[in-house]
């Protein structure tokens, strides 16, 4: 793929600070902003560069100042974050200091066994790969991407631990890791005196693990917080497949959305939930994102996005009044966990 060249004209706006709120995360001295940009899909070499950087410094023009990324993410893997590396280069890199640039590894990337899991080896060679794609010297947050129970989790804690020591990551999270197994990390990195920052879990309306399996009650207790993905759940908490699949929809060609799950049953929720939204005077996707960001213990919620539009869009989310003991009521009526999902 061929990215171009033009001159570095951007400037980011002046009035940046003052579009979204920011949040403390956890126990911790870093403010997050409610909405934090997540470069899993889109961000890949199958996508018009332009298009991204576009989307990219929009976020970052409405205050968005955390971006989240994984050696993981493309296609191929790794090309989302050599393409945020080309976009920091050319026109972030007089902003380095405000951003908050957070990476994951452990998800398999390749056929070799030092290209997945969570080993000393396999975590640390990612990170110094990531920082090359960045072209920045550290990472904000480093996560361990999944939990790897072939591994000692000992081993995965330290390869956390050394990152931090090193002064290759300011901070360390964990991803997807079970509630049981986040509490170990805990007490892991305790002892090494490296707190844990943040856990990375999915949440949304129809997909309540973190409130079912105690991880929100963890959170709260053991002062971390949470970044939530997929509050949108891959796109079903919004209008777009109220009346079918759309030619060119995320649902038609993704691995992580099939057609069958938009089945009468979701259409049915999905539609009940869009009557509650519209009779606050907002979208369904607004609705989900205000939904999920009501915890206290949510920091911050995780967005993509195919243009500025629904960039702008959904970060509008929490311009609206908080919800209602009754409208809460009626979100839980519908918006029954597992719906549209295959857990």
């Amino acid at each position: 793929m061929s990215y171009g060249t033009f001159e570095q004209t951007y400037a980011a706006a002046e009035d940046r600070y003052q579009q979204v709120a920011y949040r403390r995360t956890g126990n911790s001295g870093l403010d997050l902003p409610a909405f934090s940009f997540g470069l899993w899909q889109k961000f890949g070499t199958d996508h018009p560069f332009d298009t991204q950087r576009e989307i990219v410094l929009r976020a970052f023009d409405l205050g968005i100042t955390h971006f989240d990324n994984a050696d993981r993410y493309g296609p191929p893997h790794r090309a989302a974050q050599q393409f945020f590396g080309k976009v920091l280069k050319r026109d972030l890199a007089p902003y380095r200091d405000e951003l908050i640039l957070s990476t994951k590894a452990g998800n398999p990337i390749g056929p070799s066994p030092y290209l997945r899991g969570g080993s000393r080896k396999s975590l640390l060679t990612s990170l110094e790969h990531s920082l090359r794609d960045l072209g920045t010297d550290r990472v904000d947050i480093f996560y361990s991407h999944s939990p790897d129970l072939s591994t000692p989790l000992e081993e995965t804690v330290g390869a956390l631990v050394s990152a931090v020591q090193q002064g290759k990551a300011l901070y360390v999270g964990i991803s997807n890791y079970p509630t049981e197994r986040a509490q170990e990390v805990v007490a892991l990195l305790r002892q090494a005196g490296v707190p844990l920052l943040l856990h990375q879990p999915r949440y949304s309306i129809f997909d309540r693990r973190p409130e079912q399996n105690g991880l929100l009650k963890l959170a709260a207790e053991e002062g971390f917080g949470l970044v939530v993905y997929s509050p949108l759940a891959q796109g079903l908490l919004t209008d777009k497949y109220l009346t079918g699949i759309p030619e060119g929809a995320r649902a038609s060609n993704s691995a992580f959305l099939k057609p069958d799950v938009i089945d009468d049953t979701y259409r049915q929720r999905a539609a009940a939930l869009n009557r509650i939204a519209e009779e606050r005077g907002q979208s369904l996707a607004q609705l989900a994102l205000q939904w999920v960001l009501r915890q206290p213990q949510v920091t911050s919620a995780l967005l993509g996005a195919s243009s500025t539009w629904q960039l702008e869009h959904n970060i509008r989310a929490l311009d609206f009044p908080p919800l209602t003991e009754q409208e809460l009521a009626l979100i839980d009526e519908h918006g029954v966990h597992g719906t549209g999902l295959k857990l």
